[in-house]
């Protein structure tokens, strides 16, 4: 099995510091430690059961099959910037391994659509950790700390957070999870004009048009569809969630 990053240093978050010097002596003991700690934790992820989302599969089969545009080429992070904590984001067989440290934001910076996108269906086969949070935003834009353009899509099966996964985040909130931890799921998105359709599993969890001006406090005024890039979510230390296959098709509006 191969896991793409090097080994924490000094200079990473690894150690509770991230000073921005590069240092390049050995990497201390801590820092190993929770980087082996996380790369097995990851690895287990993957020996667990295999995905089971038959409904789904036979959806997609069932339409159309032209249009769909791999976001991810499941080896690098290629087209993909980190707004924080880079190293809280590996690529692991195939998938992208989000969390293990502080709150982060990976953005797709590629050329599909100049990830700018306003109409489309965006899926992804995910799989999270026991007690794990985790998010797919969309609509938004890259910034340091809280991502506050656009939506957030919820993972959160077991997490003390009890938005649970498929919620359209502080807008349609779910109290039962539609998927479990250690299984592969399918996660689907679309939006086309003011509606915005999520599903797991082929099953539609959330079916939101939004108003004419609609309601948000103040620090979540641009939580609004316009349009804008994709983003996963590393939430917090204790969290891993991965997300393979992630592919978009763009809808004409």
């Amino acid at each position: 099995m191969t896991f793409n990053p090097a080994p924490p240093t000094l200079s990473s978050h690894w150690n509770g510091k991230d000073d921005g010097m590069p240092i390049h002596s050995a990497p201390c003991a801590a820092g190993f430690m929770r980087f082996a700690t996380l790369t097995a934790t990851v690895l287990a992820l993957f020996m667990a059961a295999p995905a089971c989302f038959p409904a789904a599969k036979a959806q997609e089969k069932d339409e159309e099959g032209a249009g769909w545009i791999a976001l991810f080429d499941g080896e690098t992070l290629d087209g993909w910037e980190p707004t924080d904590h880079p190293e809280v984001f590996q690529v692991v067989e195939g998938a992208i391994a989000a969390g293990g440290g502080p709150m982060a934001h990976l953005c797709y910076n590629g050329p599909v659509g100049n990830h700018d996108f306003t109409d489309f269906e965006l899926r992804m086969e995910v799989k999270c950790k026991p007690g794990s949070n985790g998010g797919v935003f969309f609509h938004t834009a890259p910034q340091k700390g809280t991502l506050r353009k656009g939506y957030e899509a919820q993972i959160a099966n077991t997490h003390a957070d009890p938005r649970r996964t498929g919620s359209l985040v502080a807008v349609v909130d779910l109290a039962e999870t539609p998927a479990q931890d250690d299984e592969w799921f399918e996660y689907a998105i679309r939006v086309e004009g003011k509606r915005i359709t999520i599903k797991i599993n082929g099953e539609t969890v959330v079916d939101y048009v939004e108003p004419p001006n609609p309601p948000r406090p103040p620090d979540r005024k641009n939580r609004v569809l316009s349009s804008g890039t994709i983003a996963l979510q590393a939430h917090d230390p204790n969290s891993l969630v991965l997300h393979r296959n992630i592919r978009i098709r763009l809808l004409k509006p």
